[in-house]
C-alpha cells in the first residue's frame, strides 16, 4: 500500500525521500518550442494554449529568484511552517532546453543553487536534448537531482502526426536512454483520450513506457482549450468525442496497473485553466475527479477481495 493511495504517489515519493511535504514552484525560462519557432513548425501542438502547458508558471520578465520567491508566495497559505519549506523548481512553459547552452546553464544554476530548492525538474522534448545540453544536465544532477520531463503524449505516429507532436518515437526511446546512463531521472507526460485512440491504444503506450528505464509519469485527461486547433475542431463540431468521468477514471485504473509499481505517478488528471476550457467540463472540479478515481480503487479492491474469498 503506498501511503493512503493505491499507487506509488510523488507526495508519497517526497515525504519518504525528504520526511516532508515539498512544493512545486512553476518558473518561465522565456524558452520558446520548436513546434513554434519554426524549427518543426510554426502552429505548436494542436492541443496546447497560447501559455505553451505553463498556464500557471510566473512570469517571465523576472529573474530567476524573482520567480521562485513571488511562487513561494502564492502557496503561502498552503504551507504550515513555512520557514521549514523545500520546494521543485520546474521549469514548466514551452520547452525548457530549447535555448543557447550558456543561457541554460544561468537560469538552471540560479535555481538549483537557491537554498530552498531541493529538486531542479525541467519540462522539454527529447529532439531538444543534444549532447551538449545532456553535458550541462549531468554537471547539474551532481548539484542536487535534476527530473527531466519528456513530453511524449502517445507512442502511436498516426496519433503523434495529427497532434503535430515533431518527432519520431525513435528520438524518443534513444533520449530517454541516453539520460539513463547519465543517471538522471525521467519523467513521461502522456495524454489519456486524444482524438480516434482506443482503450488498446492507451494500454500500448502504458506498456511500452513500464519497458524503459522511466522513474515517473504523468498521465493527463486531454483538455479541449478555446484558441488551440484542437479548440476549433471542437467548436466547429469536427472532433465531437471526449472521455466522460467514469470512462476516464476506468481507463487510468486500467492504465496504473500496466505500469511498474516502483514507477512514481506524478499525475492522475490535470488542471485545464477554467477560463479557456471547452471540454471535458467535468474536470473543473479536479476534486470530485480525484474522490472518483480513489472511490473506485476501492470499489474494484473490494470486489476482488470478496472474489478471493470465494471457493
Amino acid at each position: 500500500m503506498w501511503d493512503q493511495k493505491r499507487y506509488h504517489s510523488l507526495d508519497f515519493e517526497l515525504k519518504k525521500t525528504y520526511g516532508q511535504k515539498i512544493y512545486k514552484l512553476s518558473l518561465n525560462g522565456g524558452m520558446s518550442c520548436p513546434n513554434r519557432d519554426g524549427t518543426t513548425d510554426t502552429r505548436g501542438c494542436i492541443f496546447c494554449s497560447a501559455g505553451g502547458s505553463g498556464d500557471f508558471a510566473t512570469v517571465f520578465q523576472k529573474s530567476i529568484t524573482a520567480q521562485i520567491e513571488e511562487a513561494k508566495k502564492l502557496i503561502l497559505p498552503k504551507i504550515k511552517n513555512p520557514e521549514m519549506a523545500k520546494y521543485i523548481a520546474y521549469f514548466q512553459a514551452y520547452t525548457n532546453t530549447h535555448a543557447p547552452v550558456p543561457y541554460l546553464r544561468t537560469i538552471f544554476m540560479e535555481a538549483i543553487n537557491h537554498p530552498d530548492i531541493v529538486i531542479l525538474s525541467i519540462a522539454t522534448r527529447p529532439d531538444c536534448l543534444s549532447e551538449d545540453v545532456l553535458d550541462l544536465l549531468y554537471e547539474l544532477n551532481r548539484i542536487k537531482p535534476v527530473w527531466i520531463e519528456l513530453g511524449l503524449q502517445t507512442i502511436h505516429e498516426q496519433t503523434a502526426a495529427f497532434i503535430r507532436r515533431g518527432y519520431p518515437l525513435s528520438i524518443f526511446e534513444e533520449r530517454v536512454n541516453r539520460l539513463h546512463c547519465l543517471g538522471i531521472s525521467i519523467i513521461v507526460h502522456t495524454i489519456l483520450g486524444l482524438p480516434k485512440e482506443t482503450k488498446h491504444d492507451m494500454f500500448m503506450t502504458m506498456e511500452y513506457i513500464s519497458k524503459l528505464p522511466i522513474q515517473g509519469i504523468k498521465l493527463q485527461l486531454l483538455h479541449i482549450l478555446k484558441g488551440t486547433d484542437l479548440g476549433t475542431l471542437y467548436e466547429e463540431g469536427i472532433l465531437t468525442e471526449v472521455l466522460s468521468m467514469e470512462d476516464y477514471v476506468d481507463i487510468l485504473i486500467s492504465c496504473l496497473e500496466l505500469l511498474p509499481e516502483n514507477m512514481i505517478i506524478h499525475r492522475i488528471t490535470g488542471d485545464g485553466p477554467k477560463r479557456i476550457l471547452l471540454a471535458p467540463l467535468w474536470s473543473t472540479d479536479k476534486k470530485s475527479v480525484l474522490n472518483r478515481i480513489h472511490s473506485r480503487m476501492k470499489e474494484i479492491d473490494s470486489y476482488q477481495g470478496k472474489n478471493n474469498n470465494c471457493h
